[in-house]
């Protein structure tokens, strides 16, 4: 997949839009507390590894279709402090992030790779079997590895040596944006009618649980929501979602109510989100740039 770069994003709207529900309109209260763009390069998946206390952000450097390893992670503060811009490198392009005692997991086009967070070195490479496009990634309760193929529609699954598929199919809706809470998987689905030349879609996706035992496909948004990355709960039962494509960061409510926290033009990547304090960490891949906002009081 091949991106353009764009001259900096700007936030193109301050307030919470309600979709669907006409022109109902809420003051917003965000801030926005720091921003980080020196050294980024395609800044794609923030996660915050609350064992170690620290921000680790994936960037798909130059991307596209050469197998040139020139991605790589960068480990930063809670407070935006830069401290090693490449603090593990070697990767082709590495998008989802996701810890485990411990361990740091990245996807990375065809393979996993894990990363001991303490010493910052490579303890394990797993190159997934018929994968295609890897894209987020995220870690169970017992240490399973769940990563999503977005091109074949399917979610990979691994643990202690031995992988597998854990679903596929179109019921999928080409997932992208994966988080395991307890023993659910929430989905947010890049689309149906899916086509690999240009990753458009003729149905945006949809939000949805997955049970992690029965595999039982719940939608949590009933209507096309968008072309969805990221995924983090927001403390309240609730959700905040991007939509990469529209640049949109959304909130969505366990009943499915959405509603549209931030705009931006395309490349609102796959964010962190930290309910104690009300911080969003939104990467913007296509500006190179990592922002925290303090969200203030979400939708219930």
């Amino acid at each position: 997949m091949t991106f353009t770069r764009f001259p900096r994003v700007r936030l193109l709207v301050s307030a919470v839009v309600f979709l669907g529900l006409g022109s109902t309109v809420l003051a917003a209260d965000q801030e926005q507390l720091w921003q980080v763009t020196k050294g980024l390069d395609g800044p794609e998946s923030a996660y915050y590894d609350a064992e170690s206390g620290f921000v680790f952000l994936s960037h798909v450097g130059n991307g596209g279709e050469d197998q040139e390893k020139n991605g790589f992670i960068s480990k930063l503060t809670l407070q935006g402090k830069m401290v090693e811009l490449k603090w593990f490198e070697g990767l082709q392009d590495p998008k989802g992030l996701r810890s485990h005692k411990g361990t740091l997991w990245v996807s990375d086009v065809t393979r996993i790779v894990a990363v001991d967070i303490k010493s910052g070195k490579q303890v394990e490479e797993v190159a997934i079997q018929g994968a295609a496009f890897l894209n987020d990634l995220t870690t169970g309760p017992d240490g399973t590895v769940y990563v999503a193929d977005m091109v074949k529609s399917a979610v990979h699954q691994y643990k202690g040596g031995k992988q597998s598929v854990f679903d596929s199919g179109e019921h999928l809706e080409h997932p992208n944006g994966l988080l395991v809470v307890g023993q659910t998987l929430y989905v947010g689905a890049w689309g149906t009618g899916f086509n690999p030349e240009d990753f458009s879609t003729k149905v945006l996706g949809r939000f949805f649980s997955v049970d992690l035992k029965t595999k039982k496909k719940t939608l949590i948004t009933q209507q096309p929501t968008g072309h969805l990355d990221g995924v983090e709960v927001d403390g309240q039962g609730g959700f905040i979602v991007t939509d990469w494509i529209h640049g949109k960061v959304f909130h969505i409510t366990k009943a499915g109510s959405v509603s549209l926290l931030q705009q931006y033009e395309k490349g609102a990547a796959d964010h962190a989100y930290l309910p104690a304090t009300q911080t969003l960490l939104l990467p913007h891949m296509l500006d190179n740039t990592l922002t925290a906002f303090k969200l203030g009081n979400l939708p219930k």
